[in-house]
């Protein structure tokens, strides 16, 4: 009888040994962690997303001129106010009514605006021109919640993307999220980084920008993961159970 118990209390050992294994722990999913053993980034200077090629614009003419606001505006406002979305052609430029083809590839918004300011006031003295991104969106892809989205404010953080998304799932591969960012006509840029590092903050994979692609994998070691208690306990019960019915067909051992 003794011989039983020992066997079996170490058997049952065992299973506990893997099935605390088999649970999911803040080591592994957990954000924002300060360790040692984690990627280190470094910190860099936030830049401003820079107009590329296919992207699309949208901007406002405002003036005062009657003549000229009858000609521009789909609404005939005492302001003049004229919208509509173009898009970047690969040779960087943008076809707008009354203008000739003007580069905006590579300008921040801001710049792309001063410069459709400034082309604009050479017809229209009093101009003023808003302009905007219209496709300012990001798309994730894997254990994340699948969609695209939209950027709702300037310098979007991975984790507010993420949040949009419905953050990441426990089978998510955090040690190896992608991020991959097109640029314009050139070779797009693949991006890998472990996301539960804090030095992740202001490093270079810190801020989302408009079409990026945020890919997490499945981390293979997620079958044998268990995601609450009750399947937890609903491990080990059955692991038990299956343990005392071999045994009891092992001759001898008992």
């Amino acid at each position: 009888m003794a011989m039983r118990i020992k066997y079996f209390h170490i058997i049952v050992f065992a299973l506990l040994l893997v099935a605390l294994n088999s649970c999911y722990s803040y080591r592994q999913v957990g954000l924002l962690q300060e360790r040692e053993d984690l990627p280190q980034y470094d910190s860099i200077a936030y830049e401003p997303y820079r107009l590329q090629v296919n992207d699309e614009i949208v901007y406002r003419v405002i003036t005062m001129d009657q003549t000229i606001a009858k000609t521009l505006s789909t609404n005939n406002t005492s302001t003049g106010q004229y919208a509509n979305s173009y898009r970047i052609y690969s040779d960087g430029t943008v076809d707008l009514p009354f203008l000739p083809p003007i580069k905006l590839a590579g300008l921040t918004e801001l710049e792309a605006r001063d410069t459709l300011r400034a082309a604009m006031r050479e017809i229209i003295p009093d101009a003023d021109v808003k302009l905007s991104m219209s496709n300012k969106r990001f798309t994730v892809l894997g254990d994340a919640n699948s969609g695209t989205y939209y950027i709702y404010k300037e310098r979007m953080t991975i984790f507010q993307a993420l949040a949009l998304s419905g953050d990441l799932r426990n089978a998510g591969d955090r040690r190896h999220v992608r991020i991959i960012r097109p640029h314009g006509n050139e070779e797009p840029e693949v991006l890998e980084f472990d996301i539960r590092t804090n030095t992740i903050i202001d490093s270079k994979y810190y801020y989302v920008y408009p079409n990026d692609l945020i890919y997490v994998s499945r981390d293979p070691a997620s079958f044998y993961k268990q995601t609450s208690y009750s399947g937890f306990l609903a491990l080990i019960t059955s692991s038990v159970s299956l343990l005392i019915t071999v045994l009891n067909y092992i001759p001898g051992l008992w």
